[in-house]
């Protein structure tokens, strides 16, 4: 290249905006290739590091810049997340237990630095699966199989409030927590049922019971009473009340008679009955 050549670059250098145009085009492949700012998603927290070294600032949701080279950012989620686990332990009656629970918990956001310093991005394998199972075995052994079954709401309640001291411990906050199945042995099982179906039956007994001495209290009742009105009836039977009685009665017969004696044969009075009576009166 001649001495002229390098004196036209040197004036369109110095004279022209190519000095601009190169100087803006190194700084932007020095922002793209160093990228000094981190976004911070919805739900997530950023950990900082300076030359790997957790520091005690915890970057919020947005965007926000950071030192090239000095500094680097660890997103964690920090939304409530679902685990499901199963367990097998056992009741304080010896019973085999199979439980299968469901969590929800999540990392406290201001505490996200200390969880990744401590724990890392896995602690859910590492804190909150064994938790469970320890939690499980441990509160199961307090009840008695049938007890699992009929004191669930507590069960549920104290393995809950177990998981949240144990959890609280690295900065894991639950959310719920809920008991979503019992399985125990078939020996067990079948022994359930039986109880059950003999209670159903003793309970059947004592209504069938219950009902047959209410009916016969009735019968009892409707028999004393009736006793009762025929006492009083005789008790009130006068001569002169059967002697008005036949009267009614002949009364009656005399409505009742057509005029017409009734044929009959052989020897002996034509009956007329209680005409001598009514007579008499």
């Amino acid at each position: 290249m001649t001495d002229q050549s390098m004196s036209d670059i040197k004036k369109v250098w110095e004279n022209g905006p190519l000095r601009y145009l190169i100087i803006l085009g190194v700084l932007v492949v020095l922002l793209f290739v160093f990228k000094p700012w981190v976004q911070v998603g919805a739900g997530q927290r950023g950990i900082v590091q300076n030359f790997g070294a957790v520091q005690d600032k915890v970057l919020s949701e947005g965007i926000h810049f950071k030192m090239p080279v000095v500094q680097t950012v660890i997103l964690m989620d920090v939304k409530i997340q679902k685990v499901l686990t199963d367990a097998a332990s056992s009741s304080s009656d010896l019973q085999d237990v199979d439980m299968s629970v469901a969590l929800n918990y999540h990392v406290i956001p201001d505490a996200a630095n200390l969880v990744y310093q401590t724990i890392g991005l896995q602690f859910k394998e590492r804190i909150i699966d064994p938790a469970i199972q320890e939690v499980m075995k441990a509160v199961s052994a307090r009840y008695t199989a049938e007890e699992l079954i009929t004191k669930r709401p507590a069960v549920s309640s104290e393995m809950k409030e177990a998981l949240k001291a144990r959890l609280l411990e690295s900065n894991i906050a639950v959310d719920a927590f809920s008991i979503m199945d019992f399985s125990f042995s078939q020996t067990f099982t079948d022994a359930i049922e039986a109880k059950q179906t003999a209670e159903q039956n003793a309970l059947k007994a004592k209504r069938d019971l219950d009902r047959i001495k209410v009916e016969a209290e009735q019968t009892i009742a409707a028999a004393t009473a009736e006793a009762e009105a025929l006492r009083l009836q005789k008790m009130n039977i006068s001569p002169d009340l059967i002697e008005l009685r036949k009267i009614e009665a002949n009364l009656k017969a005399i409505e009742k008679w057509n005029g017409i004696l009734p044929e009959v044969t052989g020897a002996g009075a034509i009956p007329f009955i209680g005409v001598g009576e009514v007579g008499k009166n």
